[in-house]
């Protein structure tokens, strides 16, 4: 199953960073079980009952839930792995990955694991986290930021380290995929089946039954659709394609590049470098093993990598849009060779705060229901959340009447984080490619007349150079926020303080800015922003209508 490439981006982003070594990460200190820190503590199993009065809806060793699992990406897996543990701690479950590939190979790059994913998979079981930790690449401990990309000058640091600190998680790293793969299969490759792609599902009897593409039938007690964001267990549940006009998948405006190998000239102090100019940006990461990868983000119509001719290639092909930017950029473009560079669109969905995640007992995971952009770093991560939440809430069941319940429980505590993640995300590829600029600069210079000599004195220079000083905070709430709510509990009230302090925050200054110099920029992005807020505005009246 695809695992989509951790990136991120300046104003209102966690981004992915990477890191040399393992030492580079400060050690991190045994955690107890998930039960000891969480509001929701795993309830001992159900009591047996005697076979004249055993109810067929009751949940027992003998009996055990059984959910179904389609999709083995990282949300699929880190489901998988989070009902292994719960059962080897007595707990009655059991569950089958339906995963559509036919085998599993070593394919893809690395990914981010944000130190709120990584915290999940301390809470899972110490060793698995110790597994993971084995094959990381630290980067929240190391130089990360944006740099102006013509002039080649630090515009802006953010701090990846104190967020994770002061919580004692551990700091953001990038993982190969096919490294986590095996290590999320380990324990679960005997409940994995390829070659099984779900094409529908109806409810029967007690639980779900699964329609397979070749025909077979699967039944199970619950039905989890992590298959992607293509999802066909999202196109049956709400009886939609899973594909094009209708499927709610957008594209998103952008097409990247990206390229990975191994390469030496890169400052080995930065773990991750954006470089940020007119109408494009830049990125370039360390992804550990003397390897580095980078991006190119473009604004593109869709389908351009066919439409658009690139006669000497992909590498030339950037070295011409980037010219006369940093020699960063132009070093590690002609040390990429053209087979090591790919180029997809983007894709997402608006936040699904007022679409059901679920229906009776089938529900949705990751990018099933909240694919994001990767703006954030965060499109796996939060695809981590979401299996360690419904883990909690399944194995404390005792009938499998309660299943329903338990699912409109997990979306819940899910759809609000979710949501805010999935639309900062977006609006976060709109300011970045729409409003920032190479950075107006003032110079004092003897040679030109007045002896001041201004650089890109327009609009979104000056725009890019009066939030550079208020940069540094927008990072610190947003890291703040990411990071404090991991738990995802109800009541828990300093990520939705961060979240009303982040956001007031960017909007203010935006709003400060754009008053000075004639409100384009607002202007640019009004549509874009009015869909992500429309959305979580109508949550809210939501949750008020419920509480009357």
């Amino acid at each position: 199953a695809e695992m989509r490439p951790s990136l991120s981006l300046p104003l209102l982003l966690a981004l992915s960073c990477g890191c040399e070594t393992l030492s580079l990460g400060r050690p991190i200190t045994p955690v107890p079980s998930r039960t000891s820190f969480l509001r929701a503590a795993a309830a001992p199993p159900a009591a047996k009952l005697s076979p004249a009065s055993a109810s067929p809806n009751a949940i027992s060793l003998e009996a055990p839930l059984h959910v179904l699992i389609a999709g083995a990406g990282v949300g699929g897996l880190a489901l998988a792995n989070y009902l292994h543990f719960a059962a080897e701690q007595g707990a009655p479950l059991t569950y089958t990955v339906l995963e559509r590939t036919t085998e599993f190979k070593r394919f893809g790059g690395p990914i981010q694991l944000a130190s709120n994913a990584l915290r999940q998979f301390q809470a899972i079981d110490s060793q698995l986290y110790s597994e993971i930790e084995g094959c990381a690449t630290w980067t929240g401990n190391r130089t990360n930021g944006i740099k102006d990309g013509v002039r080649d000058e630090w515009y802006a640091r953010f701090d990846l380290k104190t967020p994770a600190e002061v919580r004692g998680l551990p700091f953001t790293c990038v993982v190969d995929r096919p490294d986590l793969q095996q290590i999320l299969l380990e324990r679960t490759k005997e409940n994995v089946r390829n070659g099984a792609a779900i094409e529908s599902y109806v409810h029967e009897g007690n639980g779900v039954t699964v329609t397979l593409e070749n025909g077979e039938k699967i039944h199970g007690d619950v039905l989890v659709g992590a298959d992607g964001i293509w999802s066909a267990v999202r196109a049956s549940m709400r009886d939609e394609p899973a594909r094009g006009d209708g499927s709610g998948v957008t594209y998103s405006g952008y097409t990247v590049f990206a390229g990975e190998l191994a390469y030496s000239g890169q400052d080995p102090a930065s773990g991750y470098t954006v470089y940020i100019g007119p109408q494009q940006y830049f990125v370039i990461t360390d992804i550990g093993k003397g390897r580095y990868q980078w991006y190119a983000f473009l604004a593109r119509e869709a389908g351009s990598e066919a439409s658009e001719p690139k006669p000497d290639g992909s590498s030339k092909y950037l070295q011409d849009l980037f010219e006369g930017w940093s020699n960063d950029i132009h070093n590690i473009l002609k040390a990429t060779q053209e087979h090591e560079i790919e180029q997809r669109d983007l894709y997402d969905r608006p936040p699904s705060v007022m679409k059901t995640w679920g229906d009776g007992k089938a529900t949705l995971l990751g990018d099933a229901v909240h694919a994001m952009m990767p703006n954030l770093g965060q499109g796996g991560c939060q695809a981590i959340e979401d299996a360690c939440v419904l883990g909690e809430e399944l194995k404390t069941l005792q009938s499998r009447s309660e299943v329903a319940g338990a699912l409109v429980k997990y979306r819940g505590r899910r759809n609000a984080r979710s949501a805010a993640v999935q639309g900062l995300s977006r609006l976060a590829s709109d300011i970045i490619i729409q409003g920032f600029d190479t950075p107006a600069k003032l110079q004092f210079d003897a040679s030109v007349p007045g002896g001041i000599r201004a650089e890109n004195l327009n609009y979104a220079g000056i725009i890019t150079r009066m939030l550079q000083p208020i940069l540094p905070i927008f990072f610190s709430v947003q890291f703040n926020f990411l990071y404090s709510g991991w738990r995802n509990e109800p009541l828990n009230l300093e990520p939705i303080r961060d979240f009303f302090l982040l956001a007031p925050a960017v909007l203010s200054g935006g709003l400060l800015v754009d008053a000075v110099l004639g409100g384009e920029l607002l202007e640019g992005l009004s549509v874009g922003f009015a869909e992500q807020t429309q959305a979580i505005t109508s949550f809210f009246e939501e949750i008020g209508t419920m509480l009357q």
